[in-house]
């Protein structure tokens, strides 16, 4: 009881992030982003930074995707719950919300390392006794409802999280913003850090937006204009009412309508993309802002199959807190690194025998692409023309997919369903399945088990791509375009291979589909399958470069150390 104090004792850094992806019985997280969160945190357990996070609880999760008979992706709830995993916190704050005051509570995760690091993980709960019903239901879905939902739940993240830090006594010494969901946090530090109107003759002067600068971090994730968060001012007004003016919020916020992006911009003194490239789109679409890069990276603990555990903790010993030892991958002999890849490879095949009922051959190359179903990232590219694919690719490859689309990106389902029509009609000739409900579990086994990892973008739209890294660290190299950390990972026939052209411009119309797809043939054919099949030292070479080349370096830990030197400590 009163266990959770002990992480009030000393100043905290507070990581905001709508969500986060800690294990697959906590559903609160749809992609990427909630991933990259949790690898944050655990990397930061590791090394011990004080930090608290702040998310919301999602009692129904993103969804639990299924695939019905026609290819076409149906969503069910994936409900947890708070009761069961974490403890309730004794501390309610209120926030208003359409002129009614709504109760916040927050359930308490730790998250701990084998090194002794914790992380208190606070998750946000309006379904409370004395709420409206509506009220009660904020929280409840991940992205769910209409754009006046996603304010409410902004509101509920950004100054509830403020709100209950402050109520739960912890000291902050930075926000974090992670995207600009959580973005109102600043109005309540505004508010907060307001001077008193009789020390000052100007009222505008009187709201302290250097002191909120001060203490803001904000890191954004979204290469395109269209991407960021925006809400109409009379939406606004009538959700959140007069937190602050309305001449100083569009000042801040955008004139026409609230951009929370741009918000966030405004009131922060660091701010960054998640990857070089992706920094200098960000200059691009917000221009006059100073903008960093630390590029996104992944926690190698969780992501590390247990095969390749136990040739690291053999020959690399301290390689989980030190990922910087996986560039003497070289101390590894080749057999070892190919038998911990095998191990991986029957592992994966074990469960897709079990979930599809294909039974593929662990001697082919096997091929995985999972992402999030979004139509930019192209999924089905690789069967742009199906005779030159089975003319290259017959009996000599294998096809593994997985990934949800959005319930509301119908184009991202049409993919889905134009990938499950092609796997169809190669039955026989080309091994490929499709993996329902792509999670933290199913990605565990899918990653790892595969022989190259696929990533087609169109450019520059891919602002980071974690799975990449994954890959990476298990041997797997990348089979990818130039764009997100692949452009600073990438050495051609080194670390993996590139698709395409290099990027040249911040703009789509540098993006040529029929000429991406003709070097994925083209190279596919005449480097990719002589090698695995021709050349097996030369391909355990490559998967040996994507670990001491790629793995050592793109990884949270690494990029955590760049937020406490670059950031925090600023």
């Amino acid at each position: 009881m009163n266990e959770w104090k002990r992480f009030t004792r000393e100043p905290k850094i507070a990581y905001f992030s709508m969500e986060i992806g800690l294990s697959n019985e906590i559903p609160t997280y749809s992609g990427g982003l909630g991933i990259l969160a949790g690898d944050t945190i655990k990397s930061a357990a590791d090394l011990k930074l004080p930090m608290v996070a702040v998310t919301l609880a999602s009692r129904q999760g993103y969804f639990q995707q299924e695939i019905d008979p026609d290819g076409w992706q149906v969503e069910h709830p994936r409900q947890w719950r708070p009761e069961e995993l974490t403890e309730r916190l004794p501390a309610k704050i209120l926030v208003t919300i359409e002129e009614r005051d709504v109760k916040v509570q927050a359930w308490l995760y730790c998250v701990k390392s084998p090194t002794g690091g914790e992380i208190p993980v606070l998750f946000l709960d309006t379904d409370i006794p004395g709420n409206d019903e509506q009220d009660r239901r904020i929280t409840d879905q991940l992205y769910g409802g209409d754009s006046a939902c996603r304010f409410r739940q902004e509101i509920v993240l950004g100054i509830g999280g403020a709100r209950i830090l402050e109520a739960l006594r912890f000291t902050i010494r930075k926000y974090h913003m992670n995207e600009g969901h959580a973005s109102l946090l600043t109005l309540e530090l505004l508010n907060r850090f307001r001077r008193p109107l009789e020390d000052t003759w100007d009222e505008r002067a009187s709201w302290d937006t250097h002191r909120v600068m001060d203490q803001c971090v904000f890191t954004t994730h979204t290469p395109v204009e269209a991407g960021h968060d925006r809400f109409p001012y009379p939406l606004v007004e009538q959700t959140l009412g007069e937190i602050v003016p309305l001449t100083l919020l569009q000042e801040l916020g955008g004139k026409e309508e609230l951009n929370m992006t741009l918000l966030a911009l405004n009131l922060s003194r660091y701010v960054n993309g998640v990857a070089k490239k992706h920094g200098e789109i960000s200059k691009a679409l917000f221009p006059g802002f100073e903008i960093h890069a630390i590029t996104n990276g992944i926690h190698p603990f969780t992501w590390a199959s247990l095969y390749f555990m136990d040739v690291y903790d053999r020959y690399l010993p301290g390689w989980a807190n030190e990922p910087e030892l996986l560039v003497r991958v070289d101390n590894i002999p080749d057999e070892e690194i190919w038998e911990a890849h095998c191990g991986a490879k029957a592992y994966l095949f074990q469960y897709i025998a079990e979930t599809t009922g294909e039974i593929f051959d662990p001697e082919v190359l096997t091929i995985g692409f999972a992402r999030r179903a979004a139509a930019y990232k192209r999924g089905d590219m690789i069967f742009s023309d199906l005779q030159r694919l089975l003319q290259i690719a017959k009996g000599k490859v294998q096809l593994v997919f997985g990934g949800k689309a959005h319930p509301k990106d119908t184009a991202g389902k049409e993919m889905i369903q134009r990938i499950i029509q092609e796997i169809r009609a190669l039955k026989g000739k080309i091994g490929a399945v499709y993996l329902e409900n792509y999670n933290i579990d199913v990605a565990s086994r899918l990653i790892p088990g595969v022989d190259l990892w696929l990533n087609n973008p169109l450019r520059p739209l891919e602002a980071s791509g974690t799975s990449g890294m994954k890959a990476a660290l298990n041997g797997v190299p990348n089979f990818s375009v130039l764009d997100g950390w692949w452009i600073e990972g990438h050495i051609e026939g080194v670390t993996g291979w590139s698709i395409g052209s290099p990027p040249a411009a911040t703009i789509l119309s540098e993006n040529r589909g029929e000429e991406d797809a003709d070097d994925l043939y083209k190279k596919l054919e005449s480097l990719i399958l002589p090698l695995y099949y021709q050349d097996r030292p030369g391909w355990i070479r490559v998967m040996k470069n994507a670990i001491g080349k790629n793995a050592y370096y793109f990884n949270t830990h690494v990029m955590m150390r760049r937020y406490v030197t670059e950031a925090y400590l600023r």
